[in-house]
């Protein structure tokens, strides 16, 4: 029997009549990894990886598309039932709109310390506590009575699901051909885009039916399904076993802190500016409302399909040139956002907001190429950070300030420029071509 075409490797039967991909030193041929019903997936090893998209490399990238969907939507998901969190609670604007800076302070915690989780649970099992505690923080919102006990499990569930990210890389690079990594890591990233626009509707459909409090606890019957699925079926890193807490070699590394830096720019002209583009139409440029968010939504709906696509480029063209171009034309159509008219305006939020979302997976891409396997989480962890507690947490904060002392015009005018000069630190990373 041979192995099938998406697979590179030799390929041993077991005594059930299942396979398993790591022929025994012994001859036998039932491989040095145990056969059961768990090997749904392949095991991980350097020489045996998904070499196309078909089959089980297919089926293996849908289920970690739903993760990220999933991970991603435990962040979102808070913001269509403000209102309901506004009313029960009796809390102003600004407190109800704080747990979304709870979450997100949680998320950087986690991103920054990614490498002592790694190093504590190992790649796969800071994974699975991930879902199994977002379950049981999904399940605990029932019996939430007070807007501080659903402040503090905002920043629980942040913490935990910033563990997702930094792990899923290294599998997903261990479980991959490098020459599509551009393709998977796209498509896996589309998630995070698809989540944006989703968790609305997602909301909408669970609170046709039931309160919001019971959205949550059926959600987390989801979340449990896919920890439980993950354990059984993925594999953990053969590196693993070695407790390096903290890469101190990592921080030494001018690549590190170039895309420590670039991230900062490029997360701020995609949702750095997204929080406030809406008050930009209104306030100066005189939308109303309605056509506000009509021009606001319609800007984001390419962004799915350019992440993808740029991951095609990236497995076909220089991957440095690829990064280039995407971040110095973010940084010009973000600069061009400052014209006044309306009609140029739709179109360039679309372009600009489509582009910008481009850019991640590709970067993502570019660290796993950059960094070793023992350090691909961590570094991956340490550059989103930048991204979060500066691009998406600083940038938007300096954008309103920039409305209040001047224009919002002054402000993007800045980060547009600001953002076209970055592209320029992508030269001298000799680590990529």
């Amino acid at each position: 029997m041979q192995p099938g075409p998406d697979v590179v490797g030799r390929t041993g039967q077991c005594p059930d009549g299942s396979f398993s991909r790591n022929t025994g030193t012994d001859g036998s041929g039932y491989g040095n990894r145990r056969c059961n019903w768990a090997s749904l997936w392949v095991s991980i090893d350097s020489v045996n990886r998904f070499e196309s998209l078909t089959g089980k490399a297919f089926l293996f990238l849908s289920f970690i598309w739903l993760l990220w969907f999933l991970n991603f939507t435990g962040r979102t998901i808070f913001s269509p039932i403000l209102p309901l969190l506004e009313d029960e609670f009796h809390v102003t604007h600004a407190r109800a709109s704080s747990i979304a800076a709870l979450v997100s302070a949680g998320y950087a915690c986690s991103l920054f310390f990614s490498g002592v989780f790694s190093s504590l649970f190992g790649s796969k099992k800071a994974i699975v506590v991930s879902l199994m505690v977002t379950t049981c923080i999904y399940l605990s919102m029932p019996f939430v009575k007070s807007f501080n006990a659903l402040s503090v499990l905002g920043f629980i569930l942040g913490m935990t699901t910033g563990m997702y990210l930094p792990n899923i890389i290294p599998i997903i690079t261990e479980y991959y051909s490098e020459r599509v990594w551009g393709r998977v890591i796209s498509i896996h990233d589309s998630a995070a885009s698809m989540s944006i626009f989703g968790a609305p509707f997602v909301v909408l459909f669970f609170l046709s039916f039931v309160p919001w409090r019971t959205m949550f606890a059926l959600l987390a019957i989801a979340y449990f399904a896919c920890g439980v699925i993950f354990a059984a079926t993925v594999e953990g890193l053969k590196t693993e076993g070695k407790k390096q807490y903290f890469q101190a070699a990592l921080m030494k590394k001018k690549a590190l802190w170039l895309n420590g830096i670039i991230w900062i720019f490029a997360a701020g002209a995609n949702l750095g500016l997204y929080f406030i583009i809406p008050l930009y139409l209104t306030k100066e440029l005189g939308v109303s409302m309605g056509e506000a968010n009509a021009t606001f939504g319609f800007s984001r709906l390419g962004g799915v399909v350019v992440s993808i696509a740029a991951g095609f480029f990236a497995d076909r063209f220089s991957l440095k040139k690829t990064t280039f171009v995407l971040l110095a034309a973010t940084g010009i159509l973000t600069t061009l956002l400052v014209i006044k008219d309306v009609r140029w305006i739709r179109i360039l939020l679309f372009l600009q907001a489509s582009i910008a979302t481009g850019f991640f997976p590709i970067s993502i891409v570019t660290i796993s190429r950059m960094f070793s396997k023992e350090e691909r989480g961590q570094a991956t962890g340490f550059v989103i950070t930048f991204g979060s507690v500066f691009g998406i947490g600083l940038i938007p904060y300096l954008l309103g300030l920039s409305g209040d002392l001047a224009s919002f015009r002054v402000g993007i005018l800045v980060l547009g420029v600001l953002t076209t000069l970055s592209s320029a630190l992508i030269i001298p990373m000799k680590e990529i071509r």
